[in-house]
């Protein structure tokens, strides 16, 4: 008889409360593959867009859908030919296959092993599933698509969120100057992450309070938040600088002729989890759970992550 588990998953797109917990057979370990048992998961808000059937002309999806992308846990078993891990070994992993369908709101989760890294020990569980969307994001978003250097400075529209919130300490680590913006409550929350400037946006026009800054612009603008934000930050970027955006494609945008766009939907790297673990276990990237939810209550963190006022991350621990 197939080991089973529990897992959170909907049989169809809708609301939050599509959402039930039934058990199902542990999935099979296959070549390349690890079988990991989940000691958290990350809740992002693209697990709710997912959910609502927003996404399924660019996802492939397969029903029932287990959501989640953010894992951190135990491997139990390893396939043929996968060498790089032993049971018992502590990992974390960004967790998004081709198609959506097996998701981390569950009690074990199989992944291909090049997906995986060890995890910080430095954090907790719930901190380590933190980190790999968010994260991952941001790097790939500054460094990957907007070539943030040591010495540039960065615009980060949403930083006081999950993403932006990582993307603050990313871009401190390595040498940025952050112009963070978000609510006036997050002001400190933001600077205690290591911004080196902060921005209510419901203060007026946030281009206009960057350039008080720097009068030229900046180097580059991470968008995290979109929507009338972003329009009134367009103008902070520097005539040749960068907007990376992981939300908008760039409709509306009034941008200069020799600014560059980039869109980014982040996909797995583990030797960049390697370094996010790194610079974690070295105390200079910090995850805040703001709340954690068993599995059954999988609706009410979605009702969360949903106002799209959550500060750091909240976590499913099945």
């Amino acid at each position: 008889m197939a080991k089973q588990m529990k897992a959170a998953l909907y049989r169809e797109f809708g609301g939050p409360d599509n959402v039930r917990v039934e058990t199902l057979d542990v999935p099979a370990v296959q070549e390349g593959e690890v079988l990991i048992r989940v000691k958290a998961a990350g809740v992002n808000p693209v697990d709710a867009f997912i959910r609502g059937g927003h996404m399924q002309q660019f996802l492939p999806y397969t029903f029932p859908v287990i959501p989640g992308w953010d894992v951190a846990g135990v491997v139990e078993e390893c396939g043929h030919s996968a060498r790089r891990f032993s049971p018992g070994d502590e990992v974390y992993a960004y967790a998004r296959r081709p198609t959506v369908h097996l998701g981390t709101f569950a009690e074990y989760i199989v992944l291909p092993e090049s997906y995986v890294a060890a995890r910080p020990k430095g954090l907790s569980w719930e901190e380590a599933a933190g980190i790999p969307l968010a994260g991952l994001t941001a790097y790939q978003s500054m460094f990957d698509a907007g070539q943030l250097q040591a010495g540039h400075s960065v615009l980060i529209l949403g930083a006081s969120g999950g993403v932006g919130s990582q993307a603050i300490q990313l871009a401190k680590a390595h040498g940025a100057t952050v112009v963070a913006v978000a609510s006036a409550r997050n002001q400190e929350y933001m600077r205690a992450l290591g911004a080196d400037y902060t921005i209510d946006y419901a203060q007026g026009p946030v281009a206009d309070a960057v350039k008080a800054i720097f009068p030229e612009g900046v180097d580059l603008l991470f968008d995290c938040i979109s929507g009338e934000t972003l329009a009134q930050s367009a103008a902070a970027i520097k005539p040749t600088g960068t907007l990376v955006s992981i939300l908008s494609h760039g409709e509306g945008l009034d941008l200069g002729p020799e600014v560059q766009f980039k869109y980014l939907f982040v996909e797995p790297n583990a030797p960049q989890l390697d370094h996010l673990r790194e610079l974690a276990d070295a105390g200079k990237l910090k995850i805040q759970v703001s709340q954690t939810y068993p599995l059954e209550q999988v609706p009410e963190a979605f009702r969360q992550i949903e106002t799209h006022h959550t500060t750091g991350k909240i976590v499913i621990v099945p």
